[in-house]
C-alpha cells in the first residue's frame, strides 16, 4: 500500500504562524483585565484581558524589593498580590491586616526615605488579620499553589482589640499602639445599577452581595453590627444567614480584593467594606463607587500594631510603629480617607 506524504502540511504550518505573527502581540497575549475574545482564526479564539480588572493593581509600585530579576506576572493565574517584597535577608517583616494593602506601598517607600539602610529589605503580608495569626501559628510557614515558604514577622497590625487580644495572650509585646481609623461603605459598581441607597436594600430579593467571612475577617463583625443597627437582627441574618444559604451572598476569602473583583466581573451588585478600599478604587479609575452609611449606623474601626514577641528586628519593628503615627504616615493614611487614631472621640467606635 502506498504511503500518503504529509510534507505539505509543514509549508502550510509555517504560512499559519507567520500570520498569527502578522496580527501581532495583544492577539496571543493577556494583558490585564477583564475577558473578550479576538479571533485568530475560523476555528480558535484567543481571549484577551481589556482594561485593568485583575489585581495586583499596584503594577510594582507596592513591590519594595530593589533587585526583581525576571518580572513575570499572569493576572488570574500566577500573581501574588497580598506579598510584597524579597524574603531573602528581610530586614523588616510587616504582617498587615489587608484593610490598607493599597497604602503600604507610599507607606514603605515614605519610612525608607527616613532609614535608607533599609531600602530594598522589608518585606510585607496584607491577607486578613486572622489568616495572618493562622501562619503565625504555624511558624510563619504558608503554601500557595505548589510554593512553601517561611517568614516570620516583627510587626502585627490590625484592629486595636485583636492586637490588645493577642497582648494578653503573650503573642505580642506590649504596648498597642493605635493610628488610624476608618469607617464602613457599601461598594457598588459605576452607575450603582441595582440602585442601593443604604445597607436596607441589602436584604432586598435579588439583590447579590459580595460580604466578608467571618470566620477570618474581623471586618464581618463591624458589619454586622451596621446591618443591625439600620435594620435590626432580621436584617443581619437575611444578609448573613438567609442570603448565604440560597447564593445571594457571597462570602469572600479576601474581602479588600475580591469584592470589587466580583463588581468588575458582573456577579455581585453591592458589598460592604472600609471606605478607604472604595475610595482607592475610584481613584485607581475602576468603574466602582460607593454609598456613603449614615453616622448612626455606622461602625468606625481603630488600627493598632505592636511588636512581635521574638521578633528578629525589634528595632526596625518599632521605629516603623512610631513612623504610623508621623505626620508624614497620616498624609498618607488621609488621602485614602482614614483619620488619625490620636483624635477619635468615642462615638460609634468599635475595633475588630
Amino acid at each position: 500500500m502506498r504511503q500518503t506524504s504529509h510534507a505539505w502540511l509543514y509549508p502550510a504550518l509555517f504560512a499559519a504562524v507567520a500570520f498569527l505573527l502578522l496580527l501581532g502581540p495583544g492577539t496571543v497575549q493577556a494583558t490585564c483585565a477583564g475577558w473578550n475574545t479576538r479571533a485568530v482564526s475560523p476555528l480558535a479564539a484567543v481571549p484577551r484581558y481589556q482594561g485593568q480588572m485583575f489585581p495586583p493593581w499596584s503594577h510594582g509600585l507596592n513591590n519594595p524589593a530593589v533587585e526583581r530579576g525576571l518580572e513575570f506576572t499572569v493576572p488570574q493565574v500566577d500573581d501574588l498580590p497580598d506579598f510584597h517584597g524579597s524574603i531573602d535577608h528581610p530586614a523588616l517583616v510587616i504582617f498587615v491586616g489587608g484593610n490598607y494593602y493599597f497604602a503600604m506601598g507610599p507607606l514603605v517607600r515614605a519610612f525608607e526615605n527616613v532609614h535608607p539602610q533599609l531600602t530594598g529589605r522589608i518585606y510585607y503580608e496584607t491577607l486578613p488579620p486572622g489568616i495572618l495569626m493562622k501562619q503565625m501559628e504555624h511558624g510563619g510557614t504558608i503554601t500557595i499553589g505548589n510554593m512553601t515558604w517561611t517568614i516570620k514577622p516583627d510587626v502585627y497590625a490590625a484592629g486595636l482589640k485583636k492586637v490588645d487580644y493577642y497582648i494578653a495572650h503573650r503573642i505580642l509585646l506590649g504596648p498597642a499602639v493605635p493610628y488610624v481609623t476608618n469607617d464602613l461603605t457599601i461598594m457598588v459598581s459605576k452607575g450603582n445599577p441595582a440602585h442601593i441607597t443604604g445597607l436596607k436594600d441589602l436584604g432586598n430579593p435579588g439583590v447579590r452581595l459580595s460580604m466578608p467571612n467571618p470566620a477570618w475577617e474581623g471586618v464581618a463583625r463591624q458589619i454586622k453590627l451596621a446591618l443591625t443597627k439600620a435594620g435590626g437582627a432580621a436584617l443581619e441574618r437575611t444578609v448573613y444567614v438567609s442570603k448565604v444559604a440560597d447564593g445571594q451572598t457571597l462570602l469572600t476569602h479576601i474581602h479588600h480584593r475580591q469584592t470589587p473583583l466580583f463588581l468588575m466581573e458582573g456577579l455581585v451588585d453591592a458589598g460592604v467594606t472600609w471606605k478607604s478600599e472604595a475610595l482607592f478604587q475610584e481613584q485607581a479609575g475602576h468603574p466602582i463607587r460607593h454609598v456613603d452609611i449614615p453616622a448612626a449606623q455606622n461602625v468606625t474601626a481603630v488600627y493598632a500594631a505592636a511588636v512581635v514577641r521574638g521578633a528578629a528586628h525589634p528595632q526596625a519593628a518599632r521605629a516603623w510603629i512610631r513612623f504610623l503615627r508621623s505626620p508624614a504616615a497620616l498624609r498618607i493614611f488621609e488621602h485614602y480617607g482614614f483619620r488619625s487614631a490620636l483624635h477619635r472621640n468615642g462615638a460609634h467606635h468599635s475595633t475588630p
